[in-house]
């Protein structure tokens, strides 16, 4: 009889134990998605690379992901995927790019792209070309 009650009192400890556990899923990363182009009607030259970067807005210099690579033409597609418990309500994030050849930039942004805490996590940045006289 002992045995039976100590049996009963285990599988209700047990049970009462697995009622317990809570799977906590963590957040879904933040996703940026868009792409990188210019206007102008041009070829880009071979060596070209393309940096697009996520940054906070309101705090120069402040690189929160970055990527470079080789780029042939635009607009360039790019995708951030960034962990959830990186991201704060606070900040004013955006997009910015620029095209380098020989180590100097031909194009880049000078208008602010927002995303994530504006709703968007799409965009479309447009670079402009950087004034000949600044190329040498």
């Amino acid at each position: 009889m002992k045995m039976k009650l100590l049996k009963g009192v285990f599988a209700a400890l047990m049970l009462l134990s697995v009622v317990g556990c809570v799977t906590v899923e963590p957040d879904p990363p933040v996703v940026i998605n868009g792409a990188a182009g210019y206007r102008e009607k041009l070829t880009l030259p071979q060596g070209c690379s393309i940096t697009i970067a996520v940054i906070d807005l309101d705090t120069p210099g402040v690189i929160i992901a970055q990527k470079t690579f080789n780029v042939a033409r635009a607009p360039v597609p790019f995708k951030f995927i960034l962990p959830a418990d990186t991201i704060s309500s606070s900040i004013n994030y955006g997009v910015v790019a620029l095209i380098q050849y020989q180590n100097k930039v031909i194009f880049q942004t000078y208008d602010k792209y927002p995303v994530i805490n504006n709703g968007k996590n799409t965009v479309e940045v447009v670079m402009k070309a950087v004034p000949i006289e600044n190329l040498r």
